[in-house]
């Protein structure tokens, strides 16, 4: 061949490739790259993985918690170190609005009651009155009235600090706990969050409990009132609350309880006050022991602080309390914040094995799955609470927590998620937990099941609905009983489908009651628009995740209308770009809300419940996993986002592992689809 003619055959255009072939190389690229990108995510979760094998990340948001936490070293005396108090004066700093005031949470309109908590913490930090934070927020709490306007927690919070009056304080009265235990209002009927922040408040408003008079203390005094402190008429300031702070309005059977409650403070007896506290402490030094004084929540874990301090201010209890409150610090590139629960580890690690296991992960890190497991196996509660009865305790033994065991409160969900994960795991590794083990988590799962079906967090229902009537916080609702939610009810009808194939004959007559019930629960709870409204999770995103999950585990055909309707719901609600984008707002309005952008984490949530329906229509699922893929970042990691939880409908709080967890379990679930049912 001459030099001419091989010329000429390079020039000559190459022949393409049959279609079918051309398709076939595609789609072995596209899994290529589908396949590194959930490759990367794994290897993201190994590296954030902690010592003791789980995950654990930042659970904060609200911003009543970190005040609550500088008072308390105020109150004792006790000094942060230097940095630590650096820190929390950056933080405070840093999610202060525009407007001058704080918000219920770090992305709420500012309130009376959380603006003047984190001006007195900042002046207890050291922050002086003249600096432009303090400027700021001192100008918009005088514009909004001061602190007589701030909801009932802030009141109580500042007498406490002797920067309120009691007289303005609405009663919180111990001798609730002497009434007799089957009275629909008794406080044992309340949810335990409830209960146990209302305990301690019980005790500090029984006693009067107040810090005594200093210069700063003085100062603040003038500080925080558009008038002089001392010509404040504090007996008209009860049951005022500014506009702000009047999230869920007082019935008008609060305000008569606060009638009857105010009068009795006028006449009540020395010795009914004395048996009260004395009952109210016995109770809090029994949550306090059980709980290794991490307390079921930050809230009261503060509370109970403070109680000891004025109750027996040389004793171990406060000290024991002193050394386990930094269990709820986080550190953040903004400062130190105090987080929601001494941690999400658990309920974190959860989720993080089952994306794992969906991955395929244990395969390629055995060491990251391994450790996992093991603290999953180390943190199952295996006894039940002594004299539970006597301290209004639920049965625990089975259960898992939402962090440690040493916090030992088993929720529903937490224990359908450790069971759930345990049984996945043995199905992929053969390795099994003790049976005993398990079914004691099944038993408590099956004891948990409300009379509506549903499954509510620590406790099985205890009072009517009508006590959410008697609501005194201001801001939050639905706290004052332990309603059912769907995504309790939700994990536990999973859990319960899984074991069912494992259970010894006694237990597959109540399973199979129990799934059915709570499909019913889940059917009555679907709104007609088909989605489900989700109490812990931004907001219909999470719950229809959530809901169609219950539904499809339960034996639900992808083609019913429930799970037709859900999807597409979902759909509706799909961006340009491929992603969801559902706001916070979602949960305070009940009407699905937008943020500006398309947000990982409800995509992965959308598409959760689309993949396991099996959608097919509107190419929803491969324009997800397209918006997934490409905002991926080259480190693995998603970008960071709009907080993605709440609490109580009212209160933002991050799951920031749920970023390095979700995006991954999407994209594992829709390659585990492909691979096994030809799913595209």
């Amino acid at each position: 061949m001459s030099m001419r003619e091989r010329t000429q055959e390079a020039s000559l255009p190459t022949p393409s490739l049959p279609e079918w072939e051309e398709t076939a190389q595609s789609e072995e690229r596209e899994g290529d790259e589908f396949s590194q990108s959930i490759q990367r995510a794994l290897d993201v979760l190994a590296e954030t993985q902690a010592e003791d094998g789980s995950w654990r990340g930042d659970y904060g948001g609200p911003l009543f918690l970190l005040p609550m936490y500088v008072a308390t070293h105020w109150l004792t005396g006790e000094p942060l170190p230097e940095s630590t108090r650096q820190g929390m004066l950056q933080y405070i700093q840093s999610v202060q609005n525009e407007d001058g005031g704080w918000g219920l949470d770090e992305v709420s309109s500012s309130l009376v009651f959380t603006t003047s908590i984190n001006y007195v913490a900042l002046r207890f930090l050291g922050a002086s009155a003249d600096e432009d934070a303090a400027v700021r927020a001192r100008a918009w709490l005088h514009q909004h009235g001061g602190p007589v306007g701030s909801a009932s927690w802030g009141k109580l919070l500042l007498a406490v600090l002797n920067l309120y009056d009691y007289e303005g304080v609405d009663p919180v009265q111990p001798e609730l706990w002497l009434l007799p235990k089957f009275l629909p209002f008794h406080p044992t009927r309340l949810w335990c969050h409830a209960r146990m922040v209302y305990l301690p408040m019980s005790y500090l408003y029984g006693m009067r409990a107040t810090q005594p008079l200093s210069p700063l203390v003085e100062e603040l005094r003038a500080e925080l009132y558009p008038q002089p402190y001392d010509t404040i008429q504090w007996s008209s300031c009860r049951g005022k609350v500014a506009s702000t702070d009047a999230t869920y309005p007082r019935s008008g059977l609060i305000r008569m309880a606060h009638k009857v409650m105010s009068g009795y403070e006028a006449i009540r007896r020395k010795s009914w006050r004395e048996r009260s506290l004395a009952l109210t402490l016995e109770h809090i030094r029994y949550e306090d022991e059980q709980t290794h004084y991490i307390c079921i929540g930050p809230v009261n874990k503060v509370l109970n602080t403070w109680v000891w301090h004025f109750a027996n201010p040389e004793g171990p209890e406060l000290q024991a309390h002193l050394k386990a409150l930094p269990l709820y610090q986080w550190e953040t590139p903004n400062g130190i914040k105090m987080q929601g629960y001494n941690s999400s580890q658990l309920w974190d690690t959860t989720f993080a094995v089952q994306a794992m296991l969906t991955a395929q992960g244990h395969q390629s890190h055995p060491n990251t799955y391994k450790q996992a497991m093991d603290f999953i196996d180390n943190n199952q509660v295996l006894e039940d609470p002594p004299e539970a009865e006597t301290y209004a305790r639920h049965e625990a033994n089975g259960g898992w927590p939402f962090s440690t065991l040493d916090h030992g409160w088993p929720i529903s969900d937490c224990t359908a998620e450790g069971a759930k994960t345990v049984m996945t795991a043995e199905d992929h590794t053969g390795e099994a937990l003790e049976p005993a083990r398990l079914r004691a988590s099944i038993k408590w799962i099956l004891g948990m099941q409300n009379k509506d079906g549903g499954w509510a967090t620590y406790e099985p229902t205890r009072g009517p609905n009508w006590l959410e009537l008697l609501n005194p916080s201001d801001v939050f609702g639905n706290i004052m009983i332990d309603y059912s939610h769907v995504e309790c009810s939700s994990a536990c009808i999973q859990a319960l489908v899984q074991y069912k194939d494992r259970a010894p004959e006694s237990l597959q007559k109540p399973i199979e009651r129990a799934i059915q019930r709570g499909v019913h629960f889940l059917s009555q709870v679907q709104r007609n628009d088909g989605a489900w409204l989700g109490g812990w999770g931004v907001c219909f995103t999470y719950g229809t995740w959530f809901g169609v999950w219950g539904l499809l585990a339960a034996g639900v055909p992808a083609t019913d209308k429930r799970i037709q309707q859900a999807c597409e719901f979902l759909v509706s609600h799909q961006r340009k770009d491929g992603g969801w984008s559902e706001s916070t707002e979602s949960c305070h309005t009940g009407h699905y809300t937008e943020t500006d952008e398309s947000q990982p984490i409800r995509t992965a949530w959308a598409l959760m419940a689309l993949i396991a329906a099996g959608w097919k229509e509107d190419n929803a699922i491969q324009q997800g996993l397209h918006y997934l893929r490409h905002t991926q970042q080259e480190d693995g990691t998603w970008p960071e986002e709009h907080i993605a939880g709440i609490f109580n409908q009212t209160c933002a709080i991050h799951y920031d592992n749920y970023g390095k967890i979700f995006p991954l379990w999407a994209l594992a679930l829709a390659q585990q689809k492909t691979q096994t049912q030809g799913f595209h």
